[in-house]
């Protein structure tokens, strides 16, 4: 670790909502920097506690949805440095990620950088194969980033990306396979709401887009609206899943992993069928 006093230029974010158990790991793989911001949604645990005993600067507002609360949150919190490490509390930087930040000469014609996140599943399992979106932008100036969508939020930068090198560590099962279920439960209700919002508005998705576009983000966006589209949606992202990206690689973690976001899939198929017959 470096010296905390040390400045790489960088403030870091995390948001949080009872996170007592993954909070002080998270909080210790950043220790490096001078700036930390725990963006709270009125947690009812000691996760506030933790954080302003670690030194980090809390701010809470009640959850609304994901892309507001987010664009709330880089539009009003105040950061020390011009560029915000954007992270969860169930993620941790990695050496490798540290060391790349270290070393990094931030670019003045960049305004965001994607980072590769390694998904970890059971007894530390990486999943190399099943993991289905590795690259995300979480460093940033954060007038220069919004973000659209209720939930899995698109991150739409204003000017050029680049890719660095480390990676980004997320423990998704760190609480359990039931806070895992529920959770996805909460997001196909938001998801299945947007699957309404975008019938009844005629959005367009472009094929050609979900292909070819140079963003990522952008990419991502175009491929789950059309994909939305598609019958069997559930057991084509198992098949996707399994198949093409060889999840079957990853062990029984990757197979489990592949079901779960299929079964995770049909909720948001039954959700948008019951929403729709309640209309």
């Amino acid at each position: 670790m470096i010296d905390k006093a040390a400045n790489l230029n960088i403030s870091v974010l995390i948001l949080t909502k009872n996170e007592e158990q993954d909070l002080p790991g998270c909080l210790q793989s950043v220790s490096w920097c001078n700036d930390v911001h725990v963006y709270d949604s009125f947690s009812e645990d000691r996760t506030v506690e933790i954080a302003r005993a670690a030194g980090a600067t809390v701010t809470q507002r009640k959850f609304d949805n994901w892309s507001a609360h987010q664009n709330w949150g880089l539009q009003n919190i105040k950061f020390k440095h011009p560029w915000v490490l954007y992270i969860d509390a169930d993620e941790r930087v990695s050496d490798s990620l540290l060391a790349t930040l270290q070393s990094l000469n931030l670019r003045d014609n960049v305004v965001a950088y994607e980072i590769r996140r390694r998904d970890f599943a059971w007894n530390n399992k990486w999943l190399k194969h099943a993991q289905i979106s590795p690259f995300y932008l979480r460093l940033f100036r954060p007038a220069k980033m919004r973000y659209e969508r209720l939930v899995n939020p698109i991150s739409i930068p204003d000017g050029p990306v680049a890719r660095m090198d480390g990676f980004l560590d997320h423990y998704p099962f760190s609480k359990g396979i039931r806070f895992w279920f529920t959770r996805h439960l909460s997001y196909a209700d938001m998801e299945a709401r947007m699957r309404l919002d975008d019938i009844g508005s005629g959005v367009e998705f472009s094929l050609r887009q979900a292909l070819f576009n140079n963003d990522f983000s952008i990419r991502r966006y175009h491929q789950k609206g059309l994909f939305y589209k598609m019958p069997g949606r559930p057991l084509i992202k198992w098949i996707y899943m399994v198949v093409i990206r060889r999840a079957f690689l990853d062990g029984a973690a990757g197979i489990t992993y592949a079901t779960l976001q299929s079964i995770y899939e049909y909720f948001i198929v039954l959700r948008t069928k019951e929403f729709l017959n309640n209309k």
